[in-house]
């Protein structure tokens, strides 16, 4: 598949979903590139702003097996990986797959269960696999985690561990929609006469899996790797910043600016690809020092400042 099929599928898709989630374009791009780069979602948003219908409709639009598991405070591990249960006609024990055997799964307010349970999807993201008494389960492929959690409440919350969230390759945000926009939502509503809508399927699985090998052949020159690793160093310098990006930040710099590359037609990446998805990519990796966390400033524009800072490699 070349770079031009990306990109003409990606805008059916977009358009598809767009037809039930008015004026988010470019939060759709964004998730479906992180998808084709074969990376997690963390959404991080108000309620009520679409996210879960936006992860729903992404599995729909993509001929995805779809579930969803609702994060609580008692939640327990087996209830997201499965567990073995005594089979009395048999007498012997069967394993009952858990909702983590899917292709994308919605962890709704992920910060709500303990870390315990938290750390039963670490192994799913990291490898594609769970383990269950001893013995490994592939995971079905793609396999694609988009979790949600709410900026405003923390009362009888667990905040994710740096090193989890550090696993989501990009951070969203939805945002309110504009007044025009909302007009527009209650119209469709009403022409809909049901709250819920449901994107049509435009792909499979397996035209997925094309998408994401032709996103793996996109090139990135030598001079575009450099770029991103430089915008990563300046997070580890910045003395707002206590903890900058690891290396996992540069390599989600690489592999989201070489889907919005395909998804633009191109099979090489340009800085312009780089800087629109840094923020996304960088901020939720960063652990800011006590005196600039304390005041309010927000992670997003430490990386934008940076950005405007790094010079701008030129690429022939």
């Amino acid at each position: 598949m070349k770079s031009e099929d990306v990109a003409d599928i990606s805008e059916k898709i977009t358009k598809e979903i767009g037809k039930g989630i008015v004026g988010k374009r470019k939060v759709i791009r964004k998730a479906l590139a992180a998808i084709l780069a074969d990376g997690h979602i963390l959404f991080e948003d108000y309620p009520g702003l679409a996210k879960t219908m936006l992860a729903r409709n992404l599995a729909a639009a993509l001929g995805c097996e779809f579930r969803r598991i609702q994060f609580t405070p008692d939640l327990l591990p087996s209830d997201i990986t499965g567990t073995y249960v005594l089979d009395r006609n048999s007498g012997e024990f069967k394993l009952v797959k858990g909702p983590i055997f899917t292709n994308i799964l919605l962890a709704d307010e992920v910060n709500r269960a303990p870390p315990k349970t938290q750390s039963a999807l670490l192994e799913g993201m990291q490898e594609s696999q769970t383990t269950l008494e001893g013995t490994t389960y592939r995971l079905p492929e793609p396999f694609i985690v988009m979790a949600t959690q709410n900026p405003i409440e923390y009362e009888g919350t667990y905040p994710l561990p740096e090193a989890q969230m550090d696993r989501f390759l990009i951070r969203l945000e939805m945002g309110y929609p504009s007044q025009k926009g909302e007009v527009e939502i209650l119209r469709r509503r009403a022409l809909r006469k049901t709250d819920e809508f449901m994107a049509g399927k435009i792909i499979d699985r397996e035209i997925l899996k094309e998408m994401q090998m032709a996103v793996e052949n996109v090139h990135v020159d030598d001079s575009i790797m450099s770029y991103m690793v430089d915008i990563v160093k300046r997070t580890r310098e910045d003395t707002q910043v206590e903890v900058g990006a690891s290396p996992r930040g540069s390599l989600a710099l690489l592999k989201m600016s070489r889907a919005v590359a395909a998804m633009n037609g191109r099979d090489y990446v340009i800085p312009d690809d780089v800087k629109d998805i840094t923020i996304e990519a960088l901020s939720h990796r960063l652990v800011l020092k006590p005196g600039p966390w304390i005041k309010g400033i927000k992670t997003s524009a430490i990386v934008e400042e940076i950005v405007k800072k790094v010079p701008v490699p030129k690429v022939d």
